[in-house]
C-alpha cells in the first residue's frame, strides 16, 4: 500500500490570507481537510490527474491534508470506502452504479477520464493463431482485480461476441510489472490493462491487441456512445456533510486536469515518479500521447454517458440488470462548475 501525506502548515495557511489566491473556495472553511483516498493502480493513466494534483501540491494549496492508499485495482479501493476506510475512491465511474444496485449511494463529482484507456490483447506466444472473441473461451484473462473496470470492458467485450465472463477465467495481476511478468511467463492467455503497461508489451512484440478504447473515436466503437472513467467519487453522506472539502478536492483535480492539457513530455517525466517509467521515459511518453485525448479537459462529465455506462453494465452483470438505477443520483457537475469559474491552472 503507498501512503503519500501532504500537510498544509499553519504558516503557509496564514500566508495565503495575506496573499491573493487562484481559488475562490481556498479560504472556505473544510469540514474535514484529512481525506483519505483509495485508489487501484496510481502508476496508470488512468490516474495521472491525481498523481498531478499530488505531486504539485494542489492539495495542499487547497488547506487539504490527503492520504493515498493504492490497491491492486479499482474494485479494492471501492471495498475501502464502503468499509470505511477511505473516504473517496478515484476509480471507474460504473462502481456509482454497481454500489446503487445494492442499495448503497455513492456520486462522481469530478471526472478524471472520458474514454476508459483499457486495451483488451492476446498473448501471441500463448495464442498465436487467434481469430476472433470466441477463441477466448475457456482462457486466463489477466485484470487488474476481479470485479475492476478492466473486467467489466472485457466481460463486455466478450458479452457483445456472445460468451460471458463464466466462459472465461479473470485472474487479478495488478497494475504494473507483475502484470508484464503473468503474460510474458504465460501464466495469463490475456490480458485487459491500461498504459504504460500496454504500451510496453506492444512494443516488445508479446500482445496483439483485439480491443482498444484509449480513443474518443475507439470508446464509442466499442461502447456506443461516450463512456465516462476515472472519477473521484465518494458517499452521498460524505459529500453533503463536506461540501467544502468536496469542492476543495475537485478546485485541486480541475487544476491538475488544465496542467496536463499544455504540459509538455518533459515536466511530466518531471512529475511523476520515476517508477512509474517503468524503466523507459521514452516509453513512458509514446503511451502518454496514446491516452492524452483520453483525459478529461475540464472534469465534467458528458450528459449521455452515465447511460452509456449503464447499459454497458447491464449487458452482462447479473446485479444491475432489472435494478432501478437512478442515474441523476451518480452524479454532478455542480462542483466542477464552480471550481471551472475560479480555478486556474
Amino acid at each position: 500500500m503507498q501512503r503519500r501525506t501532504f500537510i498544509a502548515s499553519g504558516a503557509a495557511l496564514a500566508a495565503g490570507a495575506l496573499i491573493e489566491t487562484p481559488f475562490a473556495f481556498a479560504q472556505a472553511k473544510l469540514e474535514h481537510p484529512q481525506v483519505s483516498i483509495a485508489v487501484g493502480g496510481k502508476n496508470l493513466f488512468y490516474y495521472l490527474p491525481l498523481t498531478i494534483a499530488e505531486r504539485r501540491n494542489y492539495f495542499k494549496d487547497e488547506g487539504l491534508d490527503i492520504e493515498i492508499s493504492d490497491f491492486a485495482g479499482g474494485a479494492k479501493a471501492l471495498q475501502a470506502a464502503v468499509g470505511g476506510s477511505a473516504d473517496v475512491v478515484s476509480g471507474a465511474f460504473e462502481h456509482t452504479l454497481l454500489l446503487q444496485a445494492k442499495g448503497q449511494m455513492f456520486r462522481e463529482f469530478v471526472l478524471q477520464g472520458r474514454a476508459p484507456q483499457i486495451v483488451l490483447a492476446v498473448s501471441k506466444k500463448a495464442m498465436p493463431n487467434y481469430k476472433s472473441i470466441a477463441d477466448l473461451k475457456g482462457k486466463k484473462i489477466g485484470v487488474t482485480a476481479p470485479g475492476s473496470s478492466t473486467s467489466i470492458m472485457a466481460s463486455f467485450v466478450l458479452a457483445k461476441a456472445g460468451l460471458t465472463a463464466s466462459d472465461v477465467s479473470f485472474i487479478g495481476v495488478g497494475a504494473g510489472a507483475g502484470a508484464i511478468a503473468a503474460l510474458q511467463s504465460g501464466q495469463i492467455d490475456a490480458l485487459a490493462n491500461l498504459d504504460p503497461v500496454m504500451t510496453k508489451l506492444e512494443r516488445s512484440g508479446d500482445i496483439r491487441v483485439i480491443s482498444d478504447t484509449r480513443t474518443l473515436n475507439d470508446t464509442r466503437t466499442v461502447f456506443g456512445g461516450n463512456m465516462p472513467a476515472g472519477c473521484l467519487y465518494a458517499s452521498q453522506s460524505f459529500i453533503t456533510k463536506n461540501p467544502n472539502t468536496t469542492q476543495a478536492l475537485t478546485n485541486a483535480m480541475v487544476r491538475a486536469l488544465k496542467w496536463l492539457q499544455t504540459a509538455s513530455g518533459k515536466d511530466l517525466i518531471a512529475t511523476v515518479p520515476e517508477g512509474y517509467l517503468l524503466g523507459d521515459s521514452a516509453l513512458y511518453l509514446d503511451a502518454w500521447q496514446h491516452v492524452k485525448e483520453a483525459m478529461s479537459p475540464d472534469g465534467m462529465i458528458p450528459a449521455d454517458g452515465p447511460a452509456t455506462s449503464l447499459k454497458t453494465l447491464q449487458a452482462f452483470d447479473e446485479t444491475i440488470k432489472g435494478k432501478p438505477i437512478d442515474l441523476s443520483k451518480t452524479w454532478t457537475n455542480d462542483f466542477v462548475k464552480k471550481a471551472l469559474a475560479t480555478v486556474k491552472a
